[in-house]
């Protein structure tokens, strides 16, 4: 039976960044909320902050929300479009004033969106830029974004990449090889080091410490010295060894900035991957070589053990979220609703602990919740004998 008193009558709710697990159930738990309990009315907007940019939405009820608790993905659509920096028939546009017109066409009362730090920034931006209210919750599978102890989609992904390091090992111990598994997670190591200690992953190297690959072959030789003749290591595809992290001295500026565009993925520009037209001028990605493919040749080289590459990619993103991540997800989204009920806006719903707490947007938007080299995970696993590619 819907409650009367809201504070809030309309929201609007978006999803933005890549997918991830638990979305739908994020999105459920908050319009269910919403419209039972609260009577409000919830504009779903598809596909990011394009579709708020270009007024596609759609009226959010039971109807649809229904059987969308374990789909993987999310019903409204995503984008990793900005509405500050948007493309438009090719070229780079602001779009913030058409965003915050149709928010105000709606009559939404407050935008929530459900995506991780870049979504978080857009969302602050929006606010600070038309005055709009805003609510977001922490979504991604990385587990970076600051000021909650974890966000949802990260349960998922971490057990699909321990499972695929569990899966690797029978084939490793079989050929006597060594297999690198690249794992998701460009400026955090949650989800790989996470995944590399519930899998046993011999070496895990992160973004958060530069590694030596003689450290890592060294480790590798001990290993294979001492009777284990194979070897898993689980690698983030944004670790970087020391040398990618240290210029040469004598380098000049322009030397460094070359490099250091190399480095984000040998062929990433300094704010992500290189893009190149289409015929119809349609901007799309280069593939890359992945940091597993390279780190497997050094390491072969340096050591002679024959190498192969496991890259789990996109299948990290996908499929049924973990019960976990429904709950975590219900849980966010239940509470947004409390809020919005009582007019608590321009805050990001964290979770602390045991309970579901908000947190004013501004400490959230631009910051990123890194590994800390003392974390107990980081000690436990130099305690258990993995190699972290430093010492």
């Amino acid at each position: 039976m819907a409650r009367s008193g809201s504070k809030t009558k309309c929201i609007g709710i978006l999803t933005s960044g890549g997918d991830c697990p638990g979305l739908n159930a994020a999105i459920r738990g908050v319009a269910k909320a919403a419209v039972n309990r609260y009577g409000m009315k919830v504009v779903g907007i598809h596909d990011g902050f394009r579709g708020l940019v270009e007024n596609r939405t759609v009226a959010l009820d039971d109807r649809n929300l229904s059987g969308i608790l374990t789909v993987g993905g999310t019903i409204l659509g995503t984008s990793r479009d900005k509405p500050h920096k948007m493309i438009i028939g090719g070229k780079k546009m602001d779009m913030t004033d058409a965003a915050i017109e149709n928010i105000l066409r709606h009559q939404i009362d407050c935008l929530v969106c459900l995506g991780g730090g870049g979504t978080q920034k857009n969302a602050y931006h929006l606010h600070t830029a038309g005055k709009i209210n805003i609510l977001t919750l922490p979504k991604t599978i990385d587990n970076d974004v600051a000021e909650t102890d974890i966000t949802f989609g990260f349960d998922t992904a971490m057990n699909i990449a321990a499972e695929a390091i569990d899966r690797l090992h029978t084939t490793a111990t079989s050929h006597h090889r060594i297999i690198i598994c690249e794992i998701m997670g460009h400026n955090s190591g949650w989800l790989t080091l996470g995944a590399g200690i519930a899998g046993g992953a011999d070496v895990i190297l992160i973004p958060e410490i530069p590694y030596d690959p003689r450290i890592v072959a060294e480790h590798l030789l001990t290993r294979r010295r001492s009777g284990k003749r194979f070897s898993i290591v689980a690698v983030a595809e944004g670790a970087l060894s020391i040398a990618e992290t240290h210029p040469l001295p004598d380098e000049d500026e322009d030397e460094k900035t070359d490099k250091h565009k190399n480095r984000k993925g040998k062929g990433e520009a300094e704010d992500g991957p290189l893009t190149a037209k289409n015929e119809s001028g349609e901007t799309y990605h280069l593939v890359q070589e992945s940091k597993a493919s390279r780190l497997a040749r050094e390491l072969q080289r340096l050591t002679g053990i024959e190498a192969r590459v496991t890259s789990l990619g996109h299948v990290q993103r996908g499929g049924i979220p973990t019960p976990t991540d429904r709950l975590y997800s219900t849980l966010l989204g239940t509470r947004a609703a409390e809020l919005l009920a009582e007019g608590t806006y321009n805050v990001m719903v964290a979770i602390k602990g045991q309970t579901c707490e908000p947190v004013p947007i501004e400490r959230v938007a631009g910051k990123k919740k890194l590994v800390p080299i003392d974390h107990p995970w980081i000690i436990s696993a130099r305690l258990v004998g993995s190699c972290l590619g430093d010492r």
